[in-house]
């Protein structure tokens, strides 16, 4: 076994390109938050710069590091990898409020001529406007994440490296989408709590454990892909699957279940202070 994991190892090759994008988008994002933090030091406190580059170390650690190379050959490392890349990369980079600091962090030159004229073009505003709507980003996250695991596109992107990036790309691009309503960051117009994302999460979660169940529960592997590599932990496909089905259960569900439970303290909050100042005012 120990040799196994060492030829999987073996096998890992650097990902340049990824490097170099985690290594330049940091660079970037602390430049412009060092750059805000002048002006506006209580918004963009140290936490937020943390967890940007947290969550450029998670990506890194998902998709660039030797683990990419065990989930080549074992679905359950492919679940902690998606799980990594869906449930905590996006909300990190939301929570560091990117899109100022990222545009300050540029070279002006580049702002004024590139991204400035595109960002003020009304009808790409208006397209990303609509797509983070709360239904728009939830079905666009989940028919991803469900396209993806139908077996014959699961495993053709472990088949072809290229498809492997685009099915990483489009996990990411759509949990982007789906964690912005939640966390909304700054500057579009604060976060508003509402009973509709409770749903939106409860639902997310109700796809995840349905799929999780499946897959757990399924008397037999549905990837071929695994069936054709040997597992380096000694594992049986189907054991890898149940495995992995309970990674993404389990981890998954908490990542749906904290920010409900939040959300929920927070819209019980002003009832319970009313509640508490007609006691009071009774007892008086």
């Amino acid at each position: 076994m120990a040799a196994d994991i060492q030829s999987t190892i073996a096998s890992w090759q650097p990902s340049y390109w990824l490097s170099a994008s985690v290594l330049l988008s940091s660079v970037v994002y602390c430049r412009g938050w060092l750059a805000i933090r002048r002006t506006r030091p209580a918004q963009f406190p140290l936490w937020r710069l943390n967890m940007f580059l947290l969550a450029m170390a998670i990506l890194w650690l998902a998709i660039g590091s030797p683990m990419d190379a065990f989930a080549d050959v074992t679905l359950s490392a492919h679940m902690v990898e998606h799980l990594l890349l869906m449930s905590v990369v996006p909300p990190l980079v939301w929570l560091s409020n990117p899109v100022v600091p990222m545009l300050r962090g540029l070279p002006h030159w580049l702002v004024k001529s590139g991204f400035g004229p595109l960002i003020r073009m009304r009808p790409l505003r208006r397209f990303t406007h609509w797509l983070v709507r709360p239904r728009n980003a939830w079905i666009v996250m989940n028919v991803i994440f469900l396209g993806w695991h139908v077996p014959a596109a699961y495993d053709f992107a472990l088949m072809y490296e290229r498809w492997h990036i685009v099915e990483h790309l489009c996990f990411l691009f759509g949990s982007m989408l789906f964690w912005w309503p939640i966390i909304r960051p700054w500057p579009n117009g604060g976060r508003v709590y509402t009973w509709g994302l409770i749903l939106y999460l409860l639902s997310a979660d109700v796809v995840n454990s349905a799929l999780s169940a499946f897959l757990a529960f399924c008397t037999r592997p549905m990837y071929p892909f695994y069936l054709t590599k040997p597992n380096p932990f000694g594992l049986s496909p189907l054991s890898d699957q149940v495995i992995g089905a309970v990674i993404m259960w389990v981890f998954g569900s908490f990542v749906f279940l904290i920010p409900a439970v939040y959300i929920t303290i927070q819209l019980l909050q002003p009832a319970r202070s009313v509640s508490e100042s007609k006691d009071r005012a009774y007892r008086t």
